[in-house]
């Protein structure tokens, strides 16, 4: 049992720095050139270390201490109507008694003594109801406590998928940010080549409009590439609790020319 629950923080310490992040080498992180698959921890490590940061798992987990406890009490309820109760007195305790001596009446004598008494005795008062149903109210308690468990194992499964999501979303928009990044250069180097035409009278005004359009139209799809890839790094961060320090992450201006 202790195993499992200090593995994962075993392995999270192991690919993080104190108070910092992933311990990254000094090699520094090119977006366009190095695969981010390469540079963060593995994904087993990303998953445990979400799973010990969400704070869903650990609502679940003190959930099932709380049905646990119901439970322990639902199967002792009954001691409720359990008791014991003791009394006891102190008094003088007198005998009355007669002796015949021959004569026709007998002649009466007391005697008198101090005497602690003790009395103890234990009572069940335990309704019928209670008596009948407790069974059911056991069962039903203990019903409540393996859906906890259930609760938790689930949770835990939809963090462990919301990992592999957001982490092969992250690789993807990377991916796609590099395809961005060659189109937009590709037009790039061709919209140099149509400026020289347009200047030289070579191609009309119109088409040099149409080339200038799609160059804009390509600048504003690599900054939307690049601020999704941006946000899919961030998030993972957020997910996982701990900071890779591959990316800036603050919006910057980026020069693409």
């Amino acid at each position: 049992m202790w195993i499992k629950v200090l593995l994962p923080i075993l392995l999270f310490f192991q690919f993080s720095m104190p108070g910092t992040g992933y311990a990254q080498s000094e090699k520094s992180f090119d977006q366009l050139k190095d695969d981010i698959s390469d540079r963060l921890p593995p994904l087993s490590v990303l998953i445990d270390s979400a799973i010990i940061h969400s704070a869903n798992v650990k609502y679940k987990d003190q959930q099932l201490i709380i049905d646990e406890c119901k439970l322990r009490a639902k199967r002792i309820e009954w001691t409720r109507n359990l008791g014991v109760q003791a009394n006891s007195g102190y008094g003088n305790l007198y005998n009355y008694s007669s002796t015949s001596t021959g004569s026709i009446d007998p002649v009466p004598t007391t005697s008198n003594r101090s005497q602690v008494q003790y009395s103890a005795s234990v009572y069940v008062s335990l309704p019928l109801n209670l008596f009948l149903d407790r069974k059911n109210q056991i069962k039903i308690t203990a019903t409540e406590l393996e859906q906890a468990k259930s609760s938790a194992i689930v949770q835990r499964d939809q963090v462990r998928q919301q990992v592999i999501v957001n982490y092969n979303g992250l690789i993807l928009k990377q991916r796609i940010f590099r395809i961005k990044v060659k189109n937009l250069e590709t037009v790039k180097i061709n919209m140099q080549m149509v400026e020289k035409q347009f200047l030289n009278g070579v191609i009309p005004l119109t088409e040099y409009t149409q080339m200038l359009g799609n160059v804009a139209g390509l600048e504003t799809d690599f900054e939307s590439a690049r601020m999704d890839f941006l946000t899919a790094y961030m998030i993972l961060e957020e997910i996982v609790g701990m900071k890779f320090n591959l990316v800036k992450t603050a919006p910057e201006t980026y020069d693409y020319n």
